[in-house]
């Protein structure tokens, strides 16, 4: 599975949010409502790729995902592990913990998580 575009991010997130949806809803909901055919052109591209399907009403399509937002993070979290951080869950909340994003007690919280699923 290929990476999502920026753009296409934000179109997943507005589709995975209202689960069916045509064009015009997309472009009310995403920031600084872009053109409508810039959106359209852009969702085709997410359907050749396998994001997106669609259901036909005429000329008029209403678009949903093809893959849940939880598959696709699961995946994009695989591939970032692994591209930065050696496969290693631990190098990467290492990396967090010496840039100060995560907190000694939200630590202590991921512990309690690993502990209650043993």
């Amino acid at each position: 599975m290929e990476k999502l575009t920026n753009k296409e991010e934000e179109i997943m997130q507005v589709l995975w949010e209202l689960e069916k949806a045509f064009v015009k809803d997309i472009v009310s909901l995403l920031p600084q409502e872009p053109h409508y055919n810039t959106v359209s052109t852009t969702i085709r591209k997410m359907e050749d790729k396998g994001f997106v399907k669609h259901i036909a009403y005429g000329k008029t399509h209403q678009y949903y995902p093809s893959i849940s937002k939880e598959d696709y993070r699961k995946n994009f979290i695989s591939k970032t592990i692994n591209n930065y951080f050696e496969n290693s869950y631990k190098n990467m909340v290492s990396f967090f913990a010496n840039e100060e994003k995560i907190s000694v007690e939200e630590l202590k919280e991921i512990i309690k998580l690993i502990e209650n699923k043993k």
